[in-house]
């Protein structure tokens, strides 16, 4: 009796525990992506002032990424993979950027260097740092570092997300192939 009570509260316990597969973030295959919102633009072209990148890209294919830390490495791997991609399919015009969530005093500093390690030549790094800082409508989980969210016309193709440290070149490659999904 006792060990079937114990089992049950076993049981119970474990039911409570979210899965990496469990952890969602962001629109969902299927949604349209919410819109506008204007980060402060570290690099490109609107490097130093606040752009709309959502907007900028329009129904071009999109990678768009959002991170809470910038000093992962397999984050610096994802956006160099991501970059490297974004100019394989210029003429289908792809777009590519990550906006970091956090105090932009701290962050120009670190995503510059990133930029410059990563030799980054399309992707658009970003910083978010007001106190809302992406808009609701996007329903960004708390527990993801990471999440990010393939679409083209507007539409998500594909959306991944992972809690801190749990982001690996498997999942990288993953996102990678699913590059496929968005170019036509």
């Amino acid at each position: 009796m006792i060990r079937q009570l114990m089992l049950g509260m076993v049981v119970v316990l474990c039911s409570g525990i979210a899965t990496a597969a469990d952890l969602k973030s962001g629109p969902q295959a299927g949604d349209k992506v919410p819109g506008a919102f204007h980060p402060y633009n570290v690099t490109g072209e609107d490097a130093g002032q606040c752009a709309c990148l959502y907007c900028k890209a329009g129904d071009s294919p999109v990678v768009m990424i959002f991170a809470r830390s910038s000093d992962d490495p397999r984050i610096q791997q994802l956006l160099k993979a991501i970059d490297a991609e974004t100019v394989k399919n210029a003429k289908a015009e792809m777009h590519s950027f990550a906006i970091f969530m956090g105090n932009k005093d701290q962050l120009i500093p670190q995503l510059k260097e990133v930029a410059q390690k990563a030799e980054l030549k399309a992707t658009i790094l970003a910083i978010e740092d007001k106190e809302d800082p992406i808009p609701a409508k996007y329903n960004l989980n708390p527990q993801a570092d990471v999440t990010v969210i393939l679409y083209v016309d507007r539409i998500v193709k594909a959306n991944y997300c992972f809690a801190k440290g749990k982001l690996t070149d498997n999942d990288i490659a993953a996102i990678v192939k699913d590059v496929a999904k968005i170019v036509k």
